[in-house]
């Protein structure tokens, strides 16, 4: 939709009169709408949009350009893209019925160009982009992107948000203590957890770490952090078939934290603890 203005002049007698001003709007005949069909995003995910275009106009919009930004935003002058174009996802649908696929100029920015829309018509254009290094991934963050729609006298754009997913994401890591042990010996098993999530995985997550120690351990001891546990209370154990497990919510993994590097990609810092299990091999 666009604005215009303008007035008369009238001139008599050596003189000139102004008159009142009009003020008008010429309406799109194309109008456009994106929508994010993934509902929020993490490191490496993929995002699937839709682009909605219809042409309310008495005749065809032909050879129109549809231009993706791929959520570009600047730092210390330079610009980064959160998004990435995932090459061949592209699908246009016209009046329901695929189409050959648009030609794609990957970028960034993103272009489809060549498409057209008969009068009175729709059409739909489907593609996916990926995760990049250069998306905030701390809790809050967002992503949005807009896509310009030009040729045939049309330009019209549309944005879509895409929140970023405040949720724990969590890693366990194995390691024994030595690795090699004498007969009736001692020895220790260490888990780490680790979460690249934004959120903190608390006592409601009911974090649980469960094992079968093969060769069965005795007078087992575990901690937390450094913190001592006690049995019964903060983790079960069967002796006669060695099953160990953490009770559920006594573990919790705080949040990874996130810095943006001078290049503008995102380094992660994962939470981590870690728990300790020590005992005697039985005989």
């Amino acid at each position: 939709m666009a604005e215009f203005t303008n007035f008369a002049t009238l001139s008599y007698k050596g003189g000139t009169l102004r008159s009142n001003t009009v003020t008008g709007e010429i309406l799109e005949t194309v109008s456009v709408e994106k929508t994010a069909v993934s509902g929020s995003y993490g490191a490496g995910d993929t995002l699937s949009y839709a682009v909605s275009l219809v042409n309310s106009g008495p005749a065809e919009a032909a050879g129109l350009t549809l231009t993706d930004d791929l959520g570009a935003y600047e730092l210390d002058g330079a610009t980064l893209y959160p998004l990435s174009y995932v090459d061949g996802t592209a699908r246009l649908f016209v009046n329901g019925v695929l189409q050959p696929a648009p030609a794609v100029t990957a970028g960034p920015p993103l272009a489809f160009s060549g498409i057209s829309i008969p009068a009175g018509g729709s059409a739909v254009l489907v593609y996916e982009a990926a995760v990049t290094e250069y998306a905030p991934l701390a809790a809050g963050s967002e992503i949005t992107n807009t896509v310009t729609a030009t040729g045939s006298g049309v330009n019209v754009s549309a944005s879509a948000t895409v929140p970023v997913e405040d949720a724990a994401v969590l890693k366990i890591t194995k390691a024994l203590s030595p690795a090699a042990v004498p007969a009736n010996g001692e020895l220790s098993y260490s888990f780490e957890i680790s979460n690249i999530g934004n959120s903190e995985a608390g006592a409601a997550d009911e974090v649980v770490v469960s094992d079968n120690f093969d060769p069965i351990l005795t007078n087992l001891a575990a901690s937390l952090d450094g913190a001592k546990w006690a049995r019964g209370v903060q983790y079960s154990y069967d002796e006669t078939t060695g099953a160990f497990a953490t009770l559920p919510g006594q573990i919790t993994v705080p949040a990874a934290s996130y810095a943006q590097n001078p290049d503008g990609t995102w380094s992660i810092q994962p939470g981590t603890v870690t728990l300790t299990v020590t005992g005697t091999i039985k005989s």
